[in-house]
């Protein structure tokens, strides 16, 4: 009897646990069901003023998004890409009903190349005539720098501006290396590839301090000037302020003219009934840029196209993904854009640290068979370096912000030699027996041999000499030209532009346009490629990754960006052309 009703009890929890998930999984459809219906299409009222809030990372492209997805992961908004949110401030322009836009800046967790690039379409949309606001309660240096390019500024009297100068970490896993006794075996070209240098050394080399320290002050002077421009401080009265670190008061912020009052949210609210002329906040229509997105706009039906490549994350073999440059998958695309009639130009947005070397040169293969047909214009985000500066070297023309990270020319490899540890730490001992001499080379339990590793140098200084070749052809520079201004050192868009690396700073909407004049195009249409994955195959990988990330974020809490980097270079395989190991700049 008492199995029974042991038996009895169990099956009634069980019930009851499968009506809750049922409960539940209903209860998330009809949530997802309504935020979905609320996405459709939106009408655009009289007295519209838009809503810009950058707190999310904001990605090249828009992703592919249904209400699949969204419950899977737990959010239903749609993060737009940089390729929307410039279209959009575009149309809002040229949108009558559109009044004006308003800033809501406080973290900006987005490169200062991709900001750059917004506050070029936030200072076109004013030559409109409308307003831009700008409200803050914590501003971070990007969240200023985007900020500063409204016509007023106000911040919360309780608030502050995180206005101070950049600052490069990098992090060293020599110490730790030793202490399991890895040594990690480099082969490499150049004084200035610092990508190897966390592995070997405990701080920067003088060479890699210098280049770091020539990129972040470019960058920095770059950011001063358009602020500068916009808030009519000078230089010297910006980095005065940075210096003091005057910024961190309200009040203080408020005498050096980096905001134009402060206020509180009641009191911004009244600056905003002010500047539409209204009595109640309820004659305006505020809607966010998301909301915008879905405005039903009107659309070029031309047979002629320009194609948008983008050509974002890490480049390796095979297929990758939304985030990784797959070799494979790319030169497919190309391939069919080569072969495409009505594409008669391409733009290829490059935001890439580089990677891969074999799979770089697969890619800009590609590209040159198809730069030969079509003019091909590369459009550089935050970052086109190493590999990624690799494959641009097939265009007519490449364009970057002043802040993109570019040049990075330079190769290297490594060869990990796990023997020691294993031997000393677990007590692991191998042996072997071989056909030849060399069988087991490459070896990752026991160091290369004189002979093994001057084979490794001999290949990547070949690789090297192929880079110098694909760069001096498309800059129509000497191969010793390029040797002087390459051997991996970074460099920044303004600093690019004169030793020859790009041709003219702009973004991807000036990309778009040289690309149609070059191809003689007036009326066009834009597509975007590779087509993104489809978003219920999307939903499965957003799923176990969104789980595994946010557990490995809240646990590592700022140590998980060196996790990733560490997980990197256990990926490395072949000769790299890669950016820096681990640079952060805030």
């Amino acid at each position: 009897m008492r199995d029974f009703f042991k038996f009895m009890l169990a099956s009634m929890l069980g019930f009851i646990l499968i009506g809750l998930i049922i409960f539940f999984i209903s209860l998330g459809l009809l949530i997802g069901l309504m935020s979905y219906v609320e996405q459709q299409e939106v009408l655009v009222q009289e007295n519209t003023v838009i809503r810009i809030d950058l707190k999310d990372p904001v990605p090249e492209r828009t992703p592919k998004e249904d209400m699949l997805s969204g419950i899977a992961t737990g959010s239903f908004k749609t993060i737009l890409g940089l390729n929307d949110i410039l279209s959009n401030i575009s149309d809002a322009k040229e949108d009558d009903n559109i009044k004006g836009i308003i800033l809501n800046v406080n973290i900006v967790p987005t490169g200062i190349s991709t900001l750059e690039e917004i506050r070029k379409a936030l200072l076109d949309f004013k030559e409109s005539g409308k307003f831009v606001l700008c409200y803050g309660e914590y501003m971070t240096q990007a969240g200023y720098y985007i900020g500063s390019v409204a016509d007023e500024v106000y911040l919360h009297p309780g608030g502050f501006i995180d206005f101070k100068g950049l600052n490069a970490n990098v992090m060293f896993i020599k110490g730790l290396l030793d202490k399991l006794d890895i040594n990690m075996q480099i082969v490499r070209h150049g004084k200035f590839k610092s990508a190897v240098e966390p592995l070997m050394q405990k701080e920067m080399s003088p060479a890699n301090r210098e280049q770091y320290a020539t990129f972040i002050n470019a960058i920095w002077g770059s950011m001063l000037d358009q602020i500068s421009l916009t808030r009519g401080l000078s230089v010297n009265e910006l980095n005065s302020i940075a210096d003091g670190l005057q910024s961190y008061d309200a009040d203080e912020a408020l005498n050096k003219g980096l905001v134009d009052d402060i206020v509180d949210r009641p009191g911004y609210r009244k600056v905003l009934k002010k500047k539409m002329n209204v009595e109640d906040l309820d004659e305006i229509n505020i809607i966010s840029l998301n909301q915008y997105s879905r405005v039903m706009k009107t659309f070029s039906l031309s047979k002629d196209k320009i194609a948008v490549i983008y050509a974002t994350g890490s480049i390796g073999s095979g297929m990758g993904s939304n985030k990784e440059i797959g070799a494979d998958k790319f030169a497919e695309t190309i391939a069919k854009v080569t072969g495409d009639e009505s594409v008669k130009a391409v733009v290829l947005r490059v935001n890439s640290p580089g990677g891969d070397a074999l799979a770089s040169d697969i890619i800009w293969r590609e590209l040159d068979l198809l730069n030969v047909k079509k003019p091909v214009i590369i459009s550089m985000g935050d970052v086109a370096a190493s590999g990624g500066y690799w494959i641009s070297c097939a265009s007519d023309k490449i364009l970057a912000n002043s802040t993109t990270l570019t040049g990075s020319i330079g190769v290297f490899g490594v060869i990990p030699d796990f023997g020691l540890f294993m031997e000393n730490k677990l007590g692991i001992t191998y042996d072997r027996v071989a056909t030849n001499e060399h069988s087991g080379f490459p070896a990752i339990m026991r160091p290369l041999d004189s002979f093994e590793q001057q084979v490794l140098q001999n290949k990547v200084e070949k690789v090297y000499d192929l880079f110098l070749l694909r760069v001096s052809n498309n800059r129509d520079m000497t191969e010793e030209e390029v040797d002087k201004i390459g051997e991996g050192r970074i460099w920044s868009g303004v600093d690019a532009l004169e030793i020859g690396l790009i041709d003219a700073h702009g973004g991807l909407t000036a990309s778009i346009n040289l690309a149609a004049e070059i191809a003689g195009l007036e009326d066009y249409r834009v597509i975007e490629l590779p087509v993104l994955k489809d978003p219920l195959v999307q939903m499965f990988e957003d799923m176990s990754e969104g789980v595994y990330t946010t557990a490995l974020k809240s646990e590592l809490g700022p140590f998980y960006h060196d996790y990733t980097q560490i997980q990197s270079v256990l990926k490395w395989e072949g000769v790299q052309a890669r950016l820096p190991y681990q640079l952060y700049i805030d």
